[in-house]
């Protein structure tokens, strides 16, 4: 991974706990019990108490988040939203509003006016959290975006201002877009890791730009390894970013606040089962009905001394599992999507050495030919019971070139993930 790429990330993390919080709200109660409770989460909290107030504060200073209530006597929280919204993107400072009634025709307004989402009342402080943080991730890997553009447009200054007025809005979109798919492709494995006796394969076709895949490879400990494909729903700049949110949070820290990890009564971590790992980033990214975006996710742990596969799939479709003679078995096992779900649950299985556990996108099994047929799982069940002895690599590549002639002329209308392990 580049270094400024590795700063940039750290920088994002770091900054993400000292945030900057302006809670609004006309009854004092309500404000003080809320701003203590994000003080004792890391926030930097500031309060008003109408809206003039909050209007003062936001011109003074940088905030990196409003929680705004709706109701409010004189300035109400919209006409404060409808004036923020006319120098200052949702983007740039995410809003937040808190409302009595989820279904009132002032949570539409809100949304129209560039709310970046909402809570009701009686506010549950889980939940404000949750939405805080996702819409924190969000602004941050935002900024990130385009400080890495910045950083690539100063390199190439020079080579590019005999240029500059020929570029159209076009390209520079493009631009943007390409800049974006490098930042997210850089988050990937870089080379085919090795756990143990444990190796990976994995392809990654987004079928944009922007992928709303993701995979990785963790190593939680000397003892065991994690991995995961991931899938968020819809395609483009959106998906792109909460698919970056969720690998983030997905992506070990060393520290005992992670979701991928457990400290027992020494503190020593451990690593969280797959079910805990779900729920835990189900609450981070709950489902906005705003954009009506969730996203799946089959994530699993490898214990690589006995072999022992633990695994929770969350709306995703399932595993196969190839022995070293080519049978080939789908791992059961299916919960709600992220986000979607309130609990999930995980399976054990036992595997041997040289078994092979492929985890695959469903842009793998919905790819289409000319005639509107699936490849469907029979299909990629065939393909991977097909030369059983070929090395892990070549494996997933058969199943991508079974994909694309399966397709032929057809352009891919969904992003291809697929993320193998053979069992040392």
């Amino acid at each position: 991974m580049a270094p400024e790429i590795e700063t940039a990330e750290a920088a994002a993390e770091a900054s993400l706990n000292s945030a900057t919080i302006l809670v609004v709200d006309d009854d004092r109660s309500n404000r003080e019990s809320l701003s203590r409770r994000l003080i004792r989460r890391g926030y930097q909290v500031s309060t008003a108490e109408d809206g003039a107030d909050a209007l003062r504060q936001i011109e003074r200073q940088k905030f990196d988040l409003v929680l705004l209530d709706v109701m409010m006597p004189g300035i109400s929280g919209l006409d404060v939203l409808r004036k923020v919204r006319e120098t200052t993107s949702a983007t740039e400072l995410p809003i937040i509003m808190a409302t009595a009634n989820d279904g009132s025709e002032d949570v539409v307004t809100a949304l129209t006016l560039g709310a970046n989402d909402y809570v009701t009342k009686p506010l549950d402080f889980s939940v404000v959290v949750a939405r805080t943080r996702t819409q924190l991730l969000v602004k941050r890997s935002v900024e990130q975006v385009l400080m890495l553009e910045r950083s690539l447009a100063d390199r190439n200054a020079e080579l590019e201002s005999a240029n500059a007025k020929l570029t159209d809005a076009n390209r520079r979109t493009q631009h943007e877009l390409e800049t974006a798919a490098r930042v997210q492709a850089s988050l990937l494995p870089r080379h085919p890791p090795v756990v143990g006796k444990t190796r990976f394969a994995w392809a990654f076709e987004p079928c944009d730009a922007l992928s709303g895949d993701f995979l990785n490879v963790l190593a939680i400990d000397e003892h065991h390894a994690s991995f995961y494909v991931l899938d968020v729903s819809g395609h483009g700049v959106a998906a792109s970013l909460l698919a970056v949110a969720a690998a983030r949070l997905l992506s070990p820290s060393g520290r005992a606040d992670s979701i991928l990890v457990n400290a027992d009564a020494g503190g020593v971590l451990q690593p969280a089962t797959p079910s805990e790992v779900a729920t835990r980033l189900s609450l981070q990214l709950p489902f906005d009905s705003a954009t009506e975006q969730f996203l799946t996710l089959f994530y699993a742990v490898l214990d690589i001394r006995s072999n022992q596969l633990c695994y929770t799939s969350a709306g995703h479709p399932g595993a196969m599992r190839v022995s070293r003679a080519g049978a080939v078995e789908m791992l059961d096992g299916s919960g709600l999507p992220i986000g979607v779900g309130d609990g999930y649950d995980h399976c054990t299985v036992q595997l041997d050495r040289g078994d092979r556990i492929l985890i695959y996108s469903d842009g793998v099994i919905e790819a289409m030919n000319e005639r509107s047929e699936l490849f469907g799982k029979e299909r990629l069940m065939q393909t991977l019971q097909e030369r059983p002895g070929v090395d892990l690599p070549e494996c997933v590549n058969r199943v991508v070139r079974a994909v694309r002639d399966w397709q032929r002329s057809v352009p891919p209308k969904d992003d291809l993930s697929i993320l193998a392990a053979e069992c040392g």
